[in-house]
């Protein structure tokens, strides 16, 4: 094993995966969040509670399901990053801007469907 791999840190925290996860999918399970991220399901509650708290999500009860939105322009927390928001740094990992939601989902059920990424990227334009 090499120095690299016995160290198991990575540079996006687990708010961060979290964040990406709702912003790919409003209407995900926290427990498939959590599968996803690698946490407990606890923990994807706590990380959530968090980001409502503090104004980086809202969370709208749909029926028996809950729907999250990311507020883009809030800022982030961290002294050297202040002044930046949020939406930035999502859209930077993310391939289409956390400011379109209802274009990405329109591309990922596009791609889920089996529509290659290009001609899913002219339909967005076109919208």
């Amino acid at each position: 094993m090499s120095t690299v791999d016995s160290k198991p840190w990575t540079f996006v925290t687990s708010h961060t995966q979290v964040l990406l996860c709702i912003a790919q999918d409003p209407d995900a399970r926290l427990r498939d969040v959590a599968a996803q991220v690698g946490i407990t399901e606890r923990a994807a509650q706590r990380i959530v509670a968090d980001l409502i708290e503090s104004g980086y999500v809202d969370r709208t009860r749909v029926g028996r399901r809950n729907r999250y939105s990311i507020n883009p322009t809030v800022e982030m927390r961290h002294e050297l990053q202040r002044g930046l928001e949020i939406g930035a740094l999502l859209d930077l990992l993310t391939r289409y801007p956390v400011s379109e939601p209802k274009t990405r989902r329109r591309v990922f059920s596009s791609l889920r469907a089996g529509t290659s990424v290009e001609s899913a990227g002219r339909s967005r334009r076109q919208i």
